[in-house]
């Protein structure tokens, strides 16, 4: 193997399934990376709720792939500045939302709410269950399924949340956790001498870059949508009670410190006091989205250089650093897209039929058994042994569904 970057060794290039390959030319990372561009679970997130639904007929809005892609470009732009390996943390922003269901955040609330006996569900712990068995790449000598098998390094990267569901933390809607506990094994061998609850620096980039790109570009898509008026937020009529809105999105800050921020920004040479939607404005928005990235990757990198200027700063030697004004106006974004958009009132019926789409859909399947279920899904159907596994099987088929096969399944099976 080519050494990608000084401060990774063959610790972090193994994989779980030993592998040999007749072609050098590539790092494993580099080949980490291709494996997570070819793979289906990918494409299907080019059909899943980021923010708005692809069903909804909007065809500007960003969705689960393209959001994922974004991400990407931030990451590795991340780890350049940092002296980390890019395809590691490129293929770590690739695969953080391939554990999405259909519908979002709104997809998790409902899977979770079905699967509470069984362990729950977290769109983050269903990653590495895709990554580590259920995507189809990679199988053992005895049939056993290794997913892609990613080298250890570029799968703790992917785990934003290195701990069970038992020691997971709560943020105000759901269980944050990484791994569910019949993948306990996998998770062992990945975490082998990690620091316990510790993210590896990598993680941490891919974390980072999911923040900026998801407060910024779904504020973006918020304005051209028309669901945020640029000239309302300048003109600051109800201000007051837009910050206390965006502080019950961000409780870790103070109303001061979120106002502060929302100031910071508003004042910016580059802030949008209004928008027409005509080619000028679009122009001025696209810069403002390219500005902001550039503003909160920056202020990361310098800060975490001047936290360790010499060195590498690979796995767990070092930490990002993101100063915590930079984490206010961060949090400032997205509290004010998820003030206008996924708490408005008039939303509200799609999010509780989506749901109980769900819902229904999962329970129509536990009750039809394999002979409903995608042939992978049926075989897994057969080894699970109990009930609770059989439920897993169903989570697992249903997490695996895009926003428009999970309308078209529950028509055919629920009507």
């Amino acid at each position: 193997m080519t050494q990608p970057v000084p401060g990774y060794g063959s610790h972090d290039t193994d994989r779980w399934l030993p592998e040999e390959h007749s072609n050098h030319r590539r790092s494993d990372f580099a080949r980490d990376r291709a494996r997570l561009l070819h793979s289906s679970a990918l494409r299907r997130l080019a059909a899943k709720t980021q923010v708005l639904s692809p069903t909804a007929g909007i065809d500007f809005a960003r969705n689960r792939l393209t959001h994922s892609l974004e991400v990407a470009q931030v990451g590795r732009e991340l780890a350049s500045q940092l002296g980390l390996d890019p395809d590691v943390v490129d293929t770590a922003c690739l695969a953080h939302d391939l554990g999405h269901p259909p519908f979002g955040h709104n997809g998790e609330t409902a899977l979770n709410a079905w699967s509470e006996g069984i362990g729950g569900f977290e769109g983050n712990a269903q990653t590495l269950r895709l990554l580590s068995r259920l995507e189809p790449k990679t199988f053992g000598a005895d049939g056993r399924p290794y997913g892609l098998n990613l080298t250890r390094a570029s799968l703790d990267a992917s785990c934003k949340y290195p701990w069970t569901r038992a020691e997971g933390v709560h943020d105000g809607e759901r269980m944050k956790f990484g791994v569910y506990d019949d993948d306990r094994e996998v998770f062992a061998w990945l975490r082998d001498g990690a620091p316990a609850g510790v993210k590896c620096i990598e993680a941490q980039a891919m974390d980072l870059a999911d923040d900026i790109a998801y407060s910024v570009h779904d504020f973006e898509d918020a304005i051209v949508g028309e669901s945020i008026d640029p000239a309302f937020l300048t003109s600051r009529v109800g201000h007051d009670a837009l910050i206390r809105s965006v502080q019950s999105w961000s409780p870790a800050f103070s109303v001061e410190e979120l106002a502060e921020a929302f100031d910071r920004l508003s004042s910016w040479e580059f802030w949008l006091s209004s928008y027409s939607g005509e080619r000028r404005d679009q122009a001025r928005l696209k810069n403002l989205t390219s500005q902001l990235i550039g503003r909160f990757a920056a202020a990361a990198i310098n800060a975490t250089r001047e936290a360790k200027p010499s060195g590498a700063l690979t796995r767990f030697s070092a930490n990002i650093v993101v100063p915590r004004p930079i984490r206010a106006e961060i949090a400032v974004l997205k509290g004010i897209v998820a003030a206008f958009v996924m708490a408005s009132e008039a939303r509200q019926p799609l999010y509780a039929e989506q749901r109980t789409l769900l819902s229904g859909l999962a329970d129509a399947l536990l009750e039809a058994g394999p002979a409903e279920l995608e042939p992978g899904f049926a075989a897994d159907w057969a080894d699970a042994g109990d009930d609770a596994g059989a439920r897993r099987v169903v989570i697992d088929q249903v997490a695996s569904l895009t926003d428009q096969s999970a309308i078209a399944w529950h028509r055919r099976l629920v009507g």
